[in-house]
């Protein structure tokens, strides 16, 4: 056993978690610069572009078929995955879609959409790989909602630095998402390593949280047919909150120059601070709910009330109550209220409370890839079904049909976890929170 990794294990609950958190939280966040920076460029000029989709869109739906593919094969080789194979798996899927970056610099226009495809493809792993050191701990709360914090905060300031690259240095267009990842480099190598000598669960959180387990395809299949109606409505509430987070994520230069932000790199970073702020206390605070059922059931509330704050803030919005800034960062806060559980704490308890054996990548790798696939029609209806409408009136309309579809599944889950199907690990069952009445 290494030296660092005996002596955090030595170190106690809080130390192990913090040194998880800070360890994941830079290895995802450093991930995220060779992913979201091309978002933030505009395109305008692109010569040779044969096709009749427009480039940015077409781009970004590429990416996402990438990202897609990845959680589909994700499915096996991340649920199969052998701890100490995750470090050099993480490096090596990273300098991969870093190397596709490149080629989508010196490529001509008609292959960048190759290029970006390939890019996707390894980076939709990493998530799984990352969270595998985190989950079935009795800290999973804290440690998951740090690191969920990241992808939100990420994404804004890997986009800043991109923004910058192109307005205060700049750097065109094409190189610049290349560019951004190599200023994350050495961050990401180090975060890596750390990562890797993170202590496994000890016996204590396994007790807790239950042993997690590769999921073979035997597994897999009994984890989805013994749990079918909720898992469903809960990945159909996924594909929606993953087409709304997308679509504010990937188009975010243009909603931000609708309201008359264009020229304001910071804003991307500054907008998702108090966003990951409210996410952050919303699931940390779960940890004091010991029991895995009540849990599973309280997030159903969280992502039930996010849907609720989309729409009202939307409607605040489009009647004057709020400004843009306060509107943006207001949906945000809704939709990754909604979308943060599905990718650690709601999928570490619902497989500790559910009653067939498994670990959190595979139902998390399944809604994924589902979820890609509705923000990819998303995108793809946006562009031949309502080319017409602007970007920020798209948006509004699809906010208000986003929480209407996500209350909806939402409230057919928790009816369906909560006539039984939910157990903590001794099998002792506890009371349920109680409906709304």
């Amino acid at each position: 056993m290494n030296v660092i990794t005996r002596t955090v294990q030595r170190s106690g609950t809080f130390w192990i978690g913090a040194y998880a958190l800070a360890a994941a939280f830079t290895t995802y966040f450093s991930m995220y610069a060779f992913r979201k920076p091309f978002t933030v460029a505009t395109y305008e000029g692109i010569e040779a572009w044969g096709f009749a989709i427009d480039f940015k869109i077409a781009i970004v739906i590429c990416q996402v078929l990438g990202y897609a593919l990845s959680k589909l094969i994700g499915v096996k080789i991340v649920s199969e995955a052998e701890p100490n194979r995750r470090a050099l798996m993480i490096l090596g899927f990273i300098a991969t879609a870093w190397l596709a970056l490149v080629l989508f610099a010196i490529l001509p226009a008609n292959w960048k959409i190759a290029a970006i495809f390939m890019n996707g493809l390894p980076l939709g792993m990493i998530w799984g790989l990352v969270f595998a050191y985190m989950e079935g701990r009795r800290i999973s709360e804290i440690i998951g909602a740090g690191l969920c914090a990241s992808f939100i905060i990420s994404s804004g300031v890997v986009k800043s630095v991109g923004r910058w690259l192109i307005v205060e240095q700049g750097v065109p267009d094409v190189w610049m998402p290349a560019l951004t990842g190599v200023i994350f480099m050495p961050i990401l190598a180090i975060s890596v390593w750390f990562l890797s000598l993170t202590p496994a669960p000890s016996e204590a959180d396994k007790a807790e949280r239950k042993p997690r387990v590769p999921m073979h395809a035997a597994e897999r299949k009994a984890f989805f047919w013994n749990n079918a109606f909720g898992l469903t409505m809960l990945i159909l509430a996924y594909v929606v909150l993953t087409a709304l987070r997308d679509f504010r994520d990937n188009f975010a230069v243009e909603i931000w120059e609708a309201v008359g932000y264009a020229d304001t790199p910071s804003i991307f970073a500054l907008s998702e601070i108090p966003v990951a702020a409210v996410v952050l206390a919303f699931m940390a605070s779960t940890i004091v709910i010991k029991s895995n059922r009540n849990a599973v059931l309280t997030h159903h509330w969280i992502i039930f009330a996010g849907a609720g704050l989309v729409a009202l803030s939307t409607f605040g919005f489009q009647t004057g109550a709020i400004g843009p800034v306060s509107w943006m960062i207001a949906v945000g806060a809704g939709l990754y209220m909604g979308y943060v559980p599905y990718n650690c704490i709601l999928v570490d308890r619902m497989t500790a409370a559910l009653k067939t054996p498994g670990n959190a990548a595979f139902f998390m790798y399944l809604a994924d890839a589902s979820g890609y696939a509705g923000s990819v029609g998303l995108m793809l209806y946006k562009n031949f079904g309502a080319a017409d409408l602007d970007w920020l009136n798209f948006f509004v309309g699809f906010c208000y049909i986003s929480a209407a579809v996500v209350a909806t599944c939402t409230t057919a889950a928790f009816l369906y976890f909560r006539r039984g199907h939910l157990a903590d690990p001794a099998g002792a069952k506890t009371p349920a929170p109680a409906a709304a009445g």
